[in-house]
């Protein structure tokens, strides 16, 4: 007892406090305002409700008890009020009609409690146990709160939380304690003694938060806004506990007059209610119906859009490949109308057919449609979205439109969306019949409409994407391709010096010895194009040292069986780290540009040093060099040349193959004076003697 008393006395005080603090705020003064002056009023309520209880405690008096039981009802309806008074949808909505019912199921629970009480306290039984009443009624209620507080938390503005945030929590706490002392007080037909002696002091404890919110800001009250989706959480949570409550009063009737056997009869109710609750629950036909139900009847506009458009934008975004791009497709739209599947139409290769690309819990086909079919043609002109069941009871308004037989005998199909890029149609979706009935108004009709081009934008852009790698890996492949001819050209020219050569020199021993060579050279150069060119790779091999003076030696060697002189100045001897053949390939690609733009008569000269920590390639000519626009915009791109007969293939893999390396090229050239090739390239260092010396020893 003594705890009790302390316990609702302790409330009493604290919410005294509490409403003495409001009318220094000015509460009381603003009537203009209905929140603050109904916050006043539940304030002072619970102030009412504990001071009740303490005298009930101290002086067992009936009186105190009727007063006691009347004021916690009081104070809930002000809660109810309250929160109600918050809760004010925007202009949009079907307001008064939704706040109505609201409205109206608070005022019925307030009553059915107050005729609780009243039966009680005059003793009459007439229409039942007015306690399993109160119980009753008291379990409602708290379930009712929390609705309350569940659906207007949800659609709170970001700024406006913060300052909710307190106040609901504190509310919920107290409404969640009384939800655990009433609805075990029905289940058992007994109330918590334990529970119920410190009621008043959770109330009490929750109490700051209430202030909290009071406190933060002066304007702390603002504008609700409910939400479609709150609606529906909030239509399904009053629907839970309405069903609880339902289960409630079966078990404790079926507990009063099963006997013997009550008490399991009644665990096994509440069991086998909470399976079911989960089933319907998890049921997708039930929520579909319940979502219908709630955008038809308490809003004007059956979706919140921008939810909407940004599941549908994620559901698009998911995808990485065409398939999975449609499914999605399929999917977003399916979604937005309760439909279990659909199907989606593109055209193929072939153009002038659309096929079936993804299909999600639809039936896969092979049937096509084409471009030029009424279908796609009705389509095009009015942009319309196919309502087939419309079109099967009244194929009138769709006038000049002939489905497809097999679209016609399907009976799954509900809505055919047209996917428009522009005023290009590239696909069409059809979706499935919905779980529950829908009527395709105009509302929906946009919705499809602008989705359907959204969805089309997605997969036109993956479409473009994949014909765009396409093309670079047919493109990739024809680089390859001319950079293998490039060098069978070399190949050939070479093949044909010798073989020209050959008349005049066929009795030669030196001459014979020489062309064996260059045939099984040859050979070997071709066996590693054909590999290159089946494998996409470098030559294979590693990169080792090279000796870049054999090479400048080899290359003149070459040089003078054409009769073509090369000048070499070997400044110091260099290697470099790479493919000896490559590199070879390399300065002798630029030796030949330089021999071929530059007259007989003309110089050619080939320099090695090291320069700047680098191996130094100089390769100079006095030919008909090139202009300055040309080696900025022109030179070691594919391609591009000043010969009469090349591709300028040579000059581009040149200059990749030297930057793979870690090297450089620079050009100086001016016309009718010569041109001036430099390579850098990575030093490759080799040391015949260690840095260790053993210390003489005297």
């Amino acid at each position: 007892m003594l705890l009790t008393a302390w316990s609702f006395g302790l409330v009493g005080v604290t919410y005294l406090a509490f409403f003495l603090r409001l009318l220094q705020l000015g509460y009381l003064s603003a009537p203009q305002e209905l929140p603050k002056v109904l916050l006043l009023v539940a304030v002072g309520g619970c102030t009412i409700w504990g001071a009740a209880g303490f005298a009930l405690v101290q002086t067992s008096d009936p009186v105190y008890g009727l007063v006691s039981a009347l004021a916690d009802i009081f104070r809930y309806g002000a809660w109810f009020a309250f929160l109600l008074a918050l809760y004010r949808p925007s202009a949009v909505q079907k307001s008064s009609r939704r706040f109505g019912q609201l409205a109206s199921v608070a005022i019925v629970l307030v009553s059915f409690s107050f005729f609780s009480v009243l039966m009680l306290w005059l003793g009459s039984n007439q229409w039942g146990d007015p306690s399993r009443f109160m119980l009753f009624s008291s379990m409602a209620q708290s379930v009712y709160g929390m609705v309350l507080l569940e659906q207007i938390f949800r659609n709170v503005e970001e700024d406006s939380r913060w300052n909710l945030k307190p106040l609901f929590l504190g509310l919920a706490g107290g409404f969640l304690f009384d939800l655990y002392i009433f609805s075990q007080a029905v289940l058992f037909n007994s109330l918590d003694q334990d529970a119920l002696s410190i009621r008043g002091g959770v109330h009490a404890l929750v109490a700051p938060l209430l202030v909290l919110s009071s406190t933060r800001r002066s304007d702390w009250i603002q504008k609700i806004r409910l939400s479609p989706k709150a609606a529906f959480h909030s239509a399904t949570l009053l629907i839970a506990g309405l069903y609880l409550l339902f289960i409630s009063g079966i078990g404790y009737y079926i507990r009063y007059f099963g006997g013997d056997w009550g008490r399991a009869l009644q665990l096994g109710l509440v069991f086998l209610a909470l399976v079911v609750l989960m089933v319907l629950a998890l049921s997708g036909a039930l929520r579909a119906k319940l979502r219908v139900m709630v955008g038809k009847h308490f809003f004007r506009y059956r979706y919140d859009y921008r939810e909407e458009w940004l599941r549908f934008t994620n559901a698009l975004s998911v995808g990485d490949s065409p398939q999975a791009m449609g499914q999605q497709v399929v999917r977003g739209l399916a979604d937005m109308l309760e439909s279990p599947g659909g199907g989606l139409w593109m055209q193929g290769q072939n153009g002038g057919q659309l096929t079936q690309v993804a299909h999600w819990n639809f039936p896969a086909t092979n049937e096509q449609v084409a471009i030029s079919s009424s279908l796609c043609q009705f389509l095009v002109s009015s942009g319309w979205v196919v309502n087939l069941g419309e079109f099967r009871s009244f194929p009138r308004r769709y006038e000049g439109l002939a489905l497809p037989e097999w679209l016609r005998n399907a009976a799954s199909a509900w809505l055919v969306v047209p996917l428009f890029v522009g005023d290009d149609l590239i696909g069409f979706a059809i979706l499935a019949t919905p779980r529950t009935h829908i009527d395709v108004n105009w509302e929906i009709n946009d919705l499809l409409k602008t989705a359907g081009r959204q969805a089309a934008s997605f997969l036109a852009q993956m479409q473009t994407t994949e014909a765009l790698l396409e093309v670079r890996k047919f493109d990739s492949f024809n680089r390859m391709s001319a950079f293998v001819v490039h060098d069978l050209k070399n190949i050939v020219t070479q093949l044909s010096l010798m073989m020209k050569n050959a008349k005049r020199l066929s009795g030669n021993p030196e001459f014979q010895q020489d062309m064996l060579m260059t045939v099984e050279n040859s050979l070997d150069r071709m066996r590693q194009l054909m590999l290159q060119l089946r494998e996409g790779a470098t030559p294979p091999g590693k990169a080792f040292g090279v000796n870049l003076e054999e090479i400048a030696t080899r290359i003149a060697g070459i040089a003078l069986r054409r009769d073509r002189v090369l000048e070499i100045e070997v400044k110091e001897a260099v290697l470099t780290r790479g493919h000896e053949e490559r590199l070879e390939r390399v300065i002798g690609h630029m030796v030949q540009n330089a021999f071929d733009a530059t007259n007989a008569g003309g110089r050619v000269w080939l320099s090695l040093e090291r320069a700047n920590g680098q191996a130094q390639i100089v390769v100079g000519d006095t030919g008909q060099g090139m202009t300055p626009e040309f080696i900025q915009n022109r030179l070691f791109k594919p391609f591009q040349t000043t010969k009469s007969a090349g591709m300028g293939i040579g000059a581009y893999e040149s200059f990749q193959y030297v930057q793979e390396l870690g090297g450089r090229i620079d050009v100086q050239s001016e016309p009718n004076v010569g041109t001036t090739v430099t390579i850098q390239l990575p030093l490759f260092e080799t040391r015949k003697e260690s840095d260790l010396h053993t210390k003489d020893v005297s």
